[in-house]
C-alpha cells in the first residue's frame, strides 16, 4: 500500500549556467542552520573541486540536505552547462519536484529550456525562482512572461502552468512571494517547497527497490551508489540483487556493507533507511548508474532513460616528443589507461575505447568543455600526455547516408557585431534560423550549425565581439553531412631546430606572425612556436644566435624589442590545433607540435595526402 513520507521533500535545483543555482543552495544551507554561527564558510560551498571554483561552474551534481521546521529537504544542485546535461537527466529520477532558477535580467535561456523540458517530461512539479532581482537592470515582470511562454512552448499541462513564482536574491539571502514585499530571508522559498512539492510516495512493506542515479567514487571505499528508495527499506548487511532495465540478463547477488544519508554537506552513516530517503551505498564493487537494488524474492528493475550519447572525440596518447617525461609524474601508457578508465567510474557521459596501438586511446564526450575539464584534472594530478584535435562522431542512416551532430547556437551580441558573426558562422556551415533585436542594443541570433563548425570558434567569437558576446549551444540531434569546413585560415610557425629560444632568433621570427613563446623556453624541431600571418606553415629558427664578428656598426647592438608572446590557455590551444597537430600536455607546460616532427617526412606526408 503506497504511503507518503511527510517528513521528507526531494528537490533538484535546475537552471541555465550562471543563473545562481549554487549560490541559492549556499543560502538554503546557511539559513537552515547547517553551519555553526561562527563557522567560516567558503562561497559556493557546493562547488567542491578546484576547477569548479575557478571557473564558477558546476560540473558534477551534488547532494545535500537541510532541515526546515521538522522536514528534511534533500537538495541536488545540478550543472547548467550543456556538456554536463547527462548529469541533469539522471538526478531528476531521484526527486519529486524542481526549483527552476531564472536570472531576472537574462530571462529564459537555451539551457533553461533544456532542463525544463526534462523536468516536464517526467511530470515533475516546478517552482520558478526568479533570481538576482536586485540587479540594477532586472526586469522580473517580462521574465515571468518569458518563462510562461516557455512552458506553453514545451506543452506543459494545466497543473504545471499553475506553478508558484518566488522572487529572490540568492546573493543577499532573501526571497519574496510578491514583487514589492519587504525582503527578510529565505523563508518564503522554504515554505513554497514544503507546501508545493509533494512528499515522496512508496510502499514501506513492499520488497526493496532502489534506483541508482549517481555514482560517487572514493579512493578508500571505491564506488558509492546514490539513489532514492522507491519501495521497502534498506538495512546494513541486507542481502540484495542488482538488476538493470537495459540488461535483462543481469542478476548479481550483493550485500549492503555501509549505508549513508545526507545531512548538510556530510554523509552520515545509518543502519536503516525507508521510502523516500536519498541514500549512498558503499561496498558494491561494480555498481553502475541505472542499476536497481532489489530484494532477492522479487527482483524488478526500475526503467531508466539511456544516457545521451557523446558527440565529440579526441585521441589521448603517450607523449613522445623530445621533451617527454621531464615534467610529468605519470607518463606511461599504463598510467594513462588506468586514469582514463578510472574516470568512467564517475562520468557516465564519457566513453574510452582502445585503439589499434597501446599508446593511444579514443576518448569521447559531450563537448569541448567536457573533455577540457578532464584534461585539466589529469594535468593537475601530474599526468603528461598528448591529445589530437577534437573531431565529431559521425553516424550513417539506414540508406548509408552520412549524418553528423547538429547544434542550435543562441547568440546575443551588440548590434554592430551581428553582421560579422553571421558571415563567420555561414562559412562554418551555420544557417540563420531567426534574428531579433532587443531594446538594449543587442541582437539575438539563432543558428542551426554542425557541431564541427563550432570546434575552435569560441575564442574567435570573443575576439570578434570584443568580449561582449554571449554564445550558448544545445545539441539538436543528427542531420545530413553539410560538407567540408576550413577550420583555420592561418598557418603555423614551426621551430626548425631543437634548443632554447633566443631573443635574436625570436626577433627575426616575430616579423612572420604572432609568437606563442618567449626567450629562454625549450623548443624542438617540429614544435609550433607561433601563428603565421598567412595560410602556409613556415619553419623559423628561434634558436639562432647573432654571428659575432670583429666589425661593429654604431647602433647595431641596441636592445632588440620583442612583442610580448601570446600565451594560450588550454581551451585556446585545443581550439588552435589543426588536424595534423597535437597538443602536448604536462603539469607545467602546454606545447603545440606537428604530428610528424621530421620536416622531410612531414612534407612527404603532405604531398601524399
Amino acid at each position: 500500500m503506497k504511503t507518503q513520507r511527510k517528513d521528507i521533500r526531494n528537490i533538484a535545483i535546475i537552471a541555465h549556467v550562471d543563473h545562481g543555482k549554487t549560490t541559492l543552495v549556499d543560502q538554503l544551507l546557511r539559513q537552515s542552520g547547517v553551519f555553526r554561527a561562527n563557522q567560516e564558510v567558503a562561497e559556493r560551498v557546493m562547488d567542491s573541486n578546484d576547477i569548479e571554483r575557478e571557473r564558477g561552474i558546476t560540473i558534477l551534481s551534488k547532494n545535500t540536505a537541510v532541515y526546515y521546521k521538522d522536514i528534511k529537504i534533500n537538495i541536488i544542485d545540478t550543472p547548467g552547462h550543456a556538456d554536463f546535461g547527462g548529469e541533469v537527466e539522471r538526478v531528476l529520477k531521484m526527486v519529486n519536484g524542481v526549483v527552476l532558477v531564472v536570472d531576472a535580467f537574462e530571462g529564459a535561456m537555451p539551457q533553461t529550456k533544456f532542463v525544463l523540458r526534462k523536468a516536464l517530461e517526467l511530470n515533475l512539479p516546478v517552482i520558478v525562482c526568479v533570481n538576482k532581482i536586485d540587479r540594477p537592470e532586472a526586469r522580473p515582470n517580462e521574465v515571468i512572461d518569458e518563462v510562461l511562454e516557455l512552458f506553453l512552448e514545451l506543452d506543459a499541462s494545466e497543473e504545471q502552468l499553475d506553478c508558484p513564482f518566488v522572487f529572490a536574491s540568492a546573493k543577499s539571502g532573501h526571497a519574496v512571494l510578491e514583487l514589492g514585499d519587504e525582503p527578510l530571508d529565505m523563508t518564503p522559498l522554504f515554505e513554497t517547497i514544503v507546501n508545493y512539492i509533494p512528499a515522496p510516495e512508496g510502499d514501506p512493506d513492499a520488497d526493496t527497490q532502489v534506483l541508482i542515479s549517481t555514482i560517487d567514487y572514493n579512493e578508500y571505499v571505491g564506488r558509492i551508489g546514490v539513489g532514492k528508495i522507491d519501495n521497502g527499506s534498506l538495512k546494513v548487511n541486507q542481502e540484495c540483487v542488482l538488476v538493470n532495465a537495459h540488461d535483462p540478463e543481469m542478476k548479481k547477488k550483493v550485500k549492503i556493507s555501509k549505508l549513508y544519508e545526507f545531512d548538510g554537506l556530510n554523509k552520515v552513516e545509518v543502519t536503516e533507511a525507508g521510502i523516500g530517503s536519498i541514500v549512498a551505498i558503499s561496498g558494491i564493487a561494480d555498481i553502475h548508474i541505472g542499476d536497481t537494488i532489489c530484494s532477492p524474492e522479487n527482483p524488478v528493475a526500475i526503467p531508466f532513460q539511456k544516457i545521451s550519447e557523446p558527440t565529440i572525440s579526441m585521441n589521448f596518447m603517450v607523449n613522445d616528443s623530445p621533451l617527454a617525461g621531464q615534467e610529468g609524474k605519470f607518463v606511461t601508457s599504463r598510467h594513462l589507461r588506468e586514469r582514463l578508465f578510472r574516470e568512467l567510474n564517475t562520468d557516465v557521459s564519457l566513453r574510452v575505447e582502445e585503439t589499434d596501438t597501446t599508446e593511444a586511446y579514443k576518448v569521447s564526450g559531450r563537448g569541448e568543455l567536457h573533455l577540457s575539464v578532464l584534461i585539466e584534472n589529469m594535468r593537475r594530478e601530474g599526468y603528461e600526455f598528448a591529445v589530437s584535435k577534437a573531431e565529431v562522431l559521425y553516424k550513417h542512416d539506414e540508406n548509408g547516408k552520412l549524418l553528423e551532430p547538429m547544434e542550435i547556437a543562441y547568440i546575443d551580441v551588440p548590434d554592430e557585431f551581428s553582421g560579422s558573426i553571421i558571415e563567420k558562422l555561414s562559412t562554418r556551415k551555420g544557417e540563420l534560423q531567426s534574428m531579433s533585436v532587443s531594446n538594449g542594443g543587442y541582437t539575438r541570433l539563432e543558428f542551426s550549425i554542425p557541431a564541427r563548425g563550432l570546434i575552435g570558434y569560441r575564442g574567435e567569437f570573443m575576439t570578434d565581439t570584443k568580449g561582449n558576446g554571449i554564445m550558448n549551444t544545445i545539441f539538436d540531434g543528427y542531420g545530413p553531412y553539410k560538407g567540408d569546413i576550413q577550420y583555420r585560415k592561418q598557418g603555423s610557425l614551426i621551430a626548425y631546430e631543437s634548443g632554447e629560444a633566443i631573443t635574436y632568433g625570436l626577433y627575426n621570427a616575430q616579423e612572420r606572425g604572432t609568437l606563442f613563446i618567449g626567450p629562454g623556453e625549450k623548443v624542438y624541431s617540429g614544435m609550433v612556436v607561433g601563428q603565421n600571418g598567412k595560410t602556409d606553415d613556415i619553419e623559423v629558427n628561434v634558436c639562432k644566435k647573432k654571428q659575432l664578428t670583429n666589425t661593429r656598426a654604431s647602433g647595431s647592438d641596441d636592445a632588440l624589442k620583442l612583442t610580448p608572446p601570446r600565451i594560450l590557455s588550454l581551451e585556446q590551444c585545443l581550439e588552435f590545433i589543426d588536424t595534423n597537430e597535437l597538443l602536448e600536455i604536462t603539469p607545467k607546460s602546454l606545447r603545440i607540435r606537428k604530428k610528424i616532427l621530421d620536416p622531410t617526412l612531414r612534407k612527404r606526408a603532405e604531398r601524399n595526402s
